[in-house]
Formats: C-alpha cells, structure tokens, sequence
C-alpha cells in the first residue's frame, strides 16, 4: 500500500512539473518557478489532500507568487485558510486573486459573506450573483447555494418578498433544503407561519428532520411558549432517543435553562440563519465521506456563529476519520463544558481514540473514571457503559452494566428489547446459553419481528442442533424481514443443510455467497453442502478460495486445509 501511494505522489510531482516545464527557463518566471517552489508546491498540495492542514499552509504561503498563475493553488490554500480558522488572511488572499472575468468559487463565496458581514449588501449580492453562474459546472451546486445566499442577502435588508422570490429560483431538486431554509426565513421575519413549518418538518417523515425539534423549541423559547417547547421536546426525546442536541435540550429546561437553549441560535440574527446553512452543506459532505469539504463549510459555520457549540460534534468526527486524533480528542475535552449529555458522549469518545493510541485495557480505565463521575447515572449511562464493554469484548462486565440499565428503566420503554438483545448476545459469549436464550426469547416476546434477534437465536439453535423445525420458520420469518441480508439467507441455508435437504440448503447458500462473496464462513458453508452432493471439485475451489481471504481466521485455515485434502469427515 506504501508503494502504491508513493508512486501516486511521484505521479503527482511528474504532473506538476510538466504544468511549469514550459514557463521555468523563461526570464520573467526564474525566480517564481524554482525547484523549491515546485516542491513547496507539491507539498502543499499533497498535505492538503492528506488533510495535514497546519502542514499545507507552511509549504503554500512560501508560494504566494503562484496565485496570479495556478487556481489550483488559490483553491487550496483558500481551503487551508478557512480550515485553519485565518479568515482575515482568507479574505485578502480572496479579494487579490479575484477577476472579474474568471470564475472562482471560493473567491467570490468568501469575498460576498465578507460584505455580507459588513451590510454591505450591494457588493455582497455581486459575487453571490457570481455563485449561481459558477454552479452551473456543479450540479451538486446547481442554481443552490447562490439563490440561498441571495435570499439571505435581501432578508438581511427587510426585503422579505425579494428573498422569497430567489428560495424559491432553487430547484426542486433541493426542496427538503429549501423548505428548512424557508422555515427560518419566516423566523426570522416572525411571521405567523413560522411555527407550523417548523412542525411540518418535523412531522415530515421522508427525510430525518429530528434536529428542527431543537429550533422549534428555540422560538416556543423566544414567544416565552415554556410549555409548548416542553411538549416539542419530549414527543422528539421519545421518537428519537440518541439526538444529543435533543437530549441536551431536555436537560437545559429540566434545569430552567431555557437561556443556555436561546444562546445556541436566535433566528432574528441573519449570521445564526447562514451558520445553520453552512452547517447542513459540512453534514452533506460528512456523510459522503468528503471531510475536507465537510470541514470547510463547518469552519464557516462557526465563524458565523460560534456559540453554537454543539455543531463541534461534527468537527470532532470528521477529524478523527482524518486520523487527526489530538485534535478530535481536544475538541471532544471542550464539548465538556456544554453539559453532562456532552460531557458523557465526549468521554466516549475520547476513550474510543485511546483505544488504537494507548491499548484497550487503559481506554477502559479512563471511561470507567470518567463514569463514575456522573452524579446520577441513568439507565441510558448504564446501557451506553455496557455497549462500551461489550463492543471491546468485555462480556462479563457488559452484562452487568445492561442489568444496572433494566433495573432502572421503565418496562414499556422502546429500548427494552434492544437491552435484551445486547445483554442475551452477551451472555452467549461467555457461554451462559441458558441465560442468552432466555433475554433473546424475551425480547422477541416484545418485539416479535426483529430479523436480526430471529436470526441470532435460531442460528444458534441449529449450530447447537436443537429445535431445528422451530429455527427454520424464524429464519423464514427473518428473511421475509430483509430479503437481501446475506447473513440471513445463509443461516436459512444452514438450516436446510442441518436438516439434511442439501438441494434446498445449496440454493440458498449460493445466494449467500452472492450477496458476501468475500465472507469466508458462508463461502465454507455453501462448499460442505457442495460436498455433501458430491459435487466435490466445485467444493474445494471454494475451499480454496477461503484460504486465500484476509478475513477468515488461522483456525478456519486450518479446518479448512484439512477439509480440501481429505473432504467432510466427521473426524475434523
């Protein structure tokens, strides 16, 4: 993999050179197209891609020069700049760089929110201007975040019918988008449709909405609608049970801490309303995996509005899947000071990152002590604690801790079931068979169509060859559930083949492999029945082809081996 990765860089340098090959004897370009600015370059843009923030900017300010001749070079250090919080310097560097004649993204992004801070509207509708023509080479962009901007811009102005007019140029493609951000227009001219949008959002059951419950709660705050704010946040605490942002809610007003909720965001504040925008844009590109760009608009965000301390969540996570790890620790330590909920859920966390930096049993002992400071633990601590110990293979303690949760959790409560599962699967782990069948049988009482709880216990039944008919209806059952799981399918193959029906077992399995062909267990699964019809060639090219798996395990090797040389003996 090293390898691989050294012949991109080297790839990328010989590409960079032949971008200055032309230019690098001629007289006017001797001193900006040295071989240390080549490589400072490179550098640059290299730590960038490896989102090595601090390390990029040190190589690209050596080579300002380049920012009249390479928009590769104004993007990413732009980028660089935003990220590393330097929006002063950002907004120099843009507004040296721009050309009325070409267009550039960031440039007139940047250098219109810089008017737009400053009210001065005219110059700020410009370059927002600018960003709908740009996008027209963005589909994701298309036509979105200029009109959005622009609305905002006359918003900001009093112009309510002008603003509606640009949210409503964005294109339908962006109507869950655009119906958010009409929600906070109306906010913020405080009309009286601002509470039922905000209620048709979050009744809105096509798109996860759960997070404007925190801003309907947010204005019932500001129309001093105490009660109805309560109301909004425990139907939201109910039907979304991890939101932190809601659970935080719940505690800032169980507390009379209506305040702390108002401090986050007020929708009259034009800065707070383009902040939330900028948010959803970091949330859209977090979730396809894009940190940098995530990044850049979260750093954007919060420069808008940095009380809302909450959204560093985001920038935590997307630091540490960049192996940023002291950074998302240092972020996480300052989510502490928001509250227990976040202190909780950053201890966590931080515990989490400790795990690859200083071994399991030392990420344990931190957590653990981070735990017993909780004054009042809840049954949602004691199950969050318990998945901790059960994710790291600590079954024993596990179990106890998901005891602890169903002690103090309320019998109708939803995740009832879910403890069960977790604490019964535990159970199995350590071999308590008695005590795993009895909290799985249980939580399928409550919770009969659970495909994975169906799967888990019938599996389990058929490879300890007991209540097989019983097994094979409640794997039916669960592939009915998800018909495309493989894992599934295969445990319902599995329970032909125990029952003997080789013909019905391989046409399951086949489908299996299908589905997880890089799964070593089900490729073995569907080569024992192979086997047992006789199709022994076709069973040892699948045997085969496990041993050559990363993900099958030096005892399956090692059974398997046997299996090639010598077939199914009941021997093995």
């Amino acid at each position: 993999m090293k390898f691989f990765i050294k012949k991109i860089y080297i790839l990328l340098f010989l590409i960079v050179l032949s971008l200055f090959q032309t230019k690098i004897f001629a007289t006017e370009s001797k001193i900006q197209y040295t071989s240390e600015n080549i490589s400072s370059y490179f550098s640059g843009i290299v730590s960038s891609n490896q989102n090595h923030s601090n390390r990029a900017f040190k190589h690209l300010k050596k080579i300002d020069s380049l920012k009249n001749k390479h928009s590769k070079f104004n993007i990413e250090f732009i980028r660089t700049l935003v990220v590393l919080k330097k929006f002063n310097r950002a907004f120099t560097f843009s507004r040296k760089i721009w050309n009325e004649n070409e267009l550039f993204f960031e440039a007139d992004l940047l250098l219109g929110l810089d008017y737009f801070i400053k009210k001065d509207f005219k110059s700020a509708e410009r370059h927002f201007e600018r960003l709908n023509e740009i996008s027209r080479y963005n589909l994701f962009f298309s036509n979105f975040v200029g009109n959005v901007l622009l609305a905002w811009n006359e918003a900001s102005q009093g112009n309510e019918v002008e603003s509606l007019k640009y949210m409503n140029k964005v294109p339908k493609t962006y109507n869950h988008l655009m119906k958010i951000q009409n929600s906070f227009l109306q906010c913020y001219f405080d009309t009286n449709k601002t509470e039922n949008l905000f209620q048709n959002l979050i009744d809105n059951e096509d798109y996860n909405f759960s997070r404007y419950n925190f801003f309907l709660t947010n204005y019932l705050i500001s129309k001093n609608k105490p009660m109805e704010a309560r109301k909004i946040i425990d139907g939201a605490r109910k039907k979304y049970n991890s939101n932190l942002l809601l659970k935080q809610t719940e505690e800032y007003l169980l507390q009379n801490k209506s305040y702390e909720i108002e401090n986050f965001f007020n929708c009259q504040n034009e800065k707070n309303n383009l902040a939330e925008f900028f948010y959803i844009l970091a949330n859209l590109y977090s979730r396809e995996k894009d940190y940098q760009m995530s990044n850049f608009y979260l750093r954007i965000s919060l420069f808008l509005n940095e009380d809302f301390l909450t959204n560093k969540t985001l920038l935590a996570e997307d630091l540490f899947y960049q192996n940023q790890k002291d950074t998302s620790k240092d972020i996480y330590n300052s989510l502490k000071l928001i509250g227990p909920t976040y202190s909780w859920y950053a201890s966590k966390n931080i515990a989490s990152i400790l795990i690859s930096e200083k071994g399991t049993d030392y990420a344990i002992k931190k957590i653990e002590d981070d735990f017993n400071l909780i004054k009042k633990p809840n049954f949602q601590h004691y199950y969050e604690m318990a998945n901790f110990y059960k994710d790291n293979e600590y079954y024993k303690e596990s179990i106890k801790y998901y005891t602890l949760s169903l002690n103090n959790i309320k019998k109708n409560h939803s995740l009832v079931a879910k403890i069960l599962d977790r604490r019964g699967t535990s159970y199995e782990r350590i071999d308590d068979w008695k005590s795993a069948e009895k909290d799985l049988l249980e939580s399928l009482k409550i919770i009969p169509d659970q495909a994975r709880v169906l799967n888990y216990l019938a599996y389990t039944w058929i490879d300890r060859g007991i209540n097989l008919d019983k097994g094979l209806e409640m794997l039916k059952r669960a592939a009915q559930l998800r018909k495309n799981d493989g894992y599934i399918i295969d445990s319902l193959g599995w329970a032909y083949f125990a029952k003997k029906d080789f013909i019905e077992a391989e046409k399951y399995l086949q489908q299996a492999v299908e589905l997880l062909p890089g799964d070593p267990t089900i490729n073995d699964h569907y080569a024992d029945c192979l086997w047992m019809q006789k199709k022994n060639i076709q069973a040892r090219y699948f045997w085969k082809y496990v041993l050559t798996l990363d993900s099958a395990n030096k005892e399956q090797k090692d059974i398997i081996s046997k299996k090639i040389l010598f077939g199914i003996d009941k021997k093995l």
